[in-house]
């Protein structure tokens, strides 16, 4: 499928597919997201027939950029621009923020005019069509999904139930996943014809756009993202931009491997581990969330781009640190071993991580990964689970603990067959200390009676 461009009318996109993308299982696992790419493909066919558009125009989805794109300017220009906008549901995307900042950018476009009347649930005002990827039970839809009241049975039983993830990989299931790609086409181009949103700020800052939605189960901890790195205008003399984006956000180390920056890989993969809610920062920019004193707020992962360490300011940021304990921040360098600037400075950059990290000697003083970087991005996702998993287990023996709430029950007595409570008075269920005592000695002597 041909990119989106960002030029004339006639390459906007017609739809903008929003989705959550999968981490791998495993490192040798093939592509997770091929079949939303599958599904994307199959949807875009339907929608030029269906339409008169010129070749390359009919949808946009996030894999289609290409290496050095600005990812954070094509995002906001396509969703500026799309007639309608399909969120593919799944119980993970509900608790990706970069799906709810997408969702969150359209829907503002709707809300800045005067909406048109409804037409019965195929939401005609917002412009919002969603498909099923994976069921996802009413009550997990957060407020902005549940509202739609969208009827998914109208694409037929089987979609319903199983969603296009099931329909695709039955193979029984054929026709049904064929009949559903194309009805969901008819509904998009049904309600593009209706509506004319007027068009959004394709210059938007995206970074800054907050998500529509938040879990709809209250995430048990929170976890602290934080980057970092250069931007373009940042760079060291010589260094490429094809990793950089506008802000240290946009930092994508891994290009042409993926086409999104690390840190919303991360945070979608943290989010995957255990309904963590994730706060995304840029270390520079707000170093207190990393730098408050103890105790701390919260476990945290640091991504650190090796190349950024050639500016005095980062170094003497990650000096300040470093300076006193924080075993509950964990350090991930990536390192890819597909950029040959990389690969060519790699001592120099090393040496450079191992100075910064100089008090992080062994685990106790803080996870963190080699200095050499994780040289993939599988390599660099595998790491994620245990860099987690030794900031919260540091978190937890190191954060502030209070007592419960109201007065506590009364305190434990030792009782002759073990631990019990007394009682405050007579008549209650247990007998106090000397009573049960009593009641014990008559027990066992009545024998002599």
């Amino acid at each position: 499928m041909q990119s989106v461009g960002a030029g004339g009318d006639e390459q906007k996109p017609y739809f903008f597919l929003s989705y959550a993308h999968t981490p791998k299982s495993d490192p040798k696992e093939r592509n997770p997201n091929l079949w939303v790419e599958r599904f994307f493909r199959d949807l875009c066919a339907h929608v030029m027939q269906l339409t008169s558009l010129p070749a390359g125009s009919a949808g946009f989805m996030d894999q289609q950029m290409q290496p050095g794109e600005g990812w954070q300017e094509r995002l906001s220009d396509a969703l500026a621009f799309s007639k309608v906008f399909v969120p593919l549901y799944s119980p993970r995307y509900f608790l990706s923020e970069q799906c709810g900042r997408e969702w969150f950018a359209f829907s503002s476009r709707a809300a800045a005019q005067n909406p048109r009347n409804s037409h019965n649930n195929s939401n005609p005002v917002t412009g919002i069509v969603p498909a099923l990827w994976v069921p996802v039970p009413t009550r997990q839809l957060p407020q902005p999904a549940e509202r739609l009241q969208f009827n998914h049975a109208t694409f037929g039983d089987e979609y319903a139930d199983e969603g296009f993830y099931g329909l695709i990989k039955l193979n029984y299931l054929r026709d049904q996943y064929e009949r559903a790609v194309y009805q969901l086409a008819k509904r998009i181009v049904s309600v593009a014809q209706q509506i004319r949103l007027e068009p959004g700020d394709p210059h938007q800052d995206y970074a800054k756009v907050p998500p529509a939605f938040g879990p709809a189960g209250e995430p048990a901890r929170e976890l602290e993202v934080s980057v970092l790195a250069c931007s373009r205008s940042t760079l060291p003399t010589g260094r490429s931009p094809d990793c950089y984006g506008s802000e240290a956000l946009d930092w994508n180390p891994y290009h042409p491997a993926s086409s999104r920056p690390l840190a919303d890989h991360t945070v979608d993969v943290v989010r995957g581990l255990d309904e963590y809610t994730v706060h995304l920062s840029d270390f520079e920019a707000e170093p207190e969330r990393l730098l408050d004193s103890e105790p701390p707020a919260g476990p945290g992962l640091l991504l650190l781009d090796r190349w950024a360490l050639d500016a005095r300011s980062r170094r003497e940021l990650m000096a300040q640190l470093c300076a006193t304990p924080r075993p509950w921040i964990s350090v991930m360098v990536p390192g890819s071993e597909a950029d040959p600037q990389t690969r060519v400075h790699d001592g120099e950059l090393s040496r450079q991580t191992d100075d910064a990290l100089a008090t992080r000697v062994d685990e106790s003083d803080g996870h963190r990964t080699p200095s050499a970087g994780l040289p993939t991005l599988e390599a660099f996702s595998k790491a994620i689970p245990g860099a987690v998993k030794s900031a919260v287990r540091y978190y937890e023996a190191n954060a502030p603990t209070y007592p419960p709430p109201g007065s506590g029950g009364p305190m434990p007595r030792v009782l002759p067959r073990g631990i019990g409570y007394g009682v405050s008075g007579p008549g209650g269920r247990g007998q106090s200390t000397d009573q049960g005592k009593n009641n014990g000695d008559k027990a066992e002597g009545s024998s002599d009676d």
